[in-house]
């Protein structure tokens, strides 16, 4: 029992050291204050080692820099930009994903500017459905891809319109996409 109550003190007065020296750490690390409080100077100080002839010819022919001086770079000169910079600006479609973009045209959908995202939301379908995704939960996303797509394109769909698009999307691209 004595051995148990000694254990326990011994636990105490370790914790309690411990909170002293984590709290004295922080006593020193100052307060919030991070402004400086004195000008600097460029003036040399003197130094207990006696300076060398070396020593003292150099520092008397460097001239003094004032801190803003010193905190200016000098001006960089930009760098040119690549003539292909910064990319293609289309995305190459494959034959499949052409003949997507077609079926999809024979159906009533215009996919906007060069299809990449109509093949892109195909893509997304048969990766969704490959994965046993629901039919509500792809719809959602190609619906809210189709109203992506139109709002890119500068035209407004209904919700009604947007939905049935969709519809077209997932049954082009499992009937013809999909493989």
């Amino acid at each position: 029992m004595s051995h148990m109550i000694r254990s326990l003190a011994v636990r105490a007065v370790t914790a309690g050291t411990l909170a002293a020296a984590g709290g004295a750490l922080l006593v020193g690390c100052g307060s919030d204050d991070s402004t400086a409080t004195s000008t600097p100077t460029t003036s040399a100080s003197a130094s207990s080692a006696p300076a060398t002839s070396a020593e003292a010819s150099k520092s008397e022919d460097a001239p003094a820099a004032t801190p803003s001086e010193a905190a200016t770079a000098p001006a960089e000169e930009p760098e040119s930009v690549p003539s292909d910079f910064p990319g293609p600006t289309e995305v190459p479609i494959s034959d499949k994903g052409r003949e997507y973009l077609d079926a999809l045209e024979a159906k009533g959908v215009q996919p906007a500017g060069d299809g990449s995202i109509a093949v892109a939301t195909g893509d997304y379908i048969c990766q969704a459905q490959a994965a046993g995704q629901d039919d509500a939960t792809i719809l959602v996303f190609v619906t809210a891809a189709v109203g992506s797509e139109a709002s890119a394109a500068g035209t407004e769909l209904s919700a009604d319109q947007a939905g049935m698009t969709a519809k077209t999307y997932v049954d082009v691209a499992r009937a013809s996409y999909c493989g």
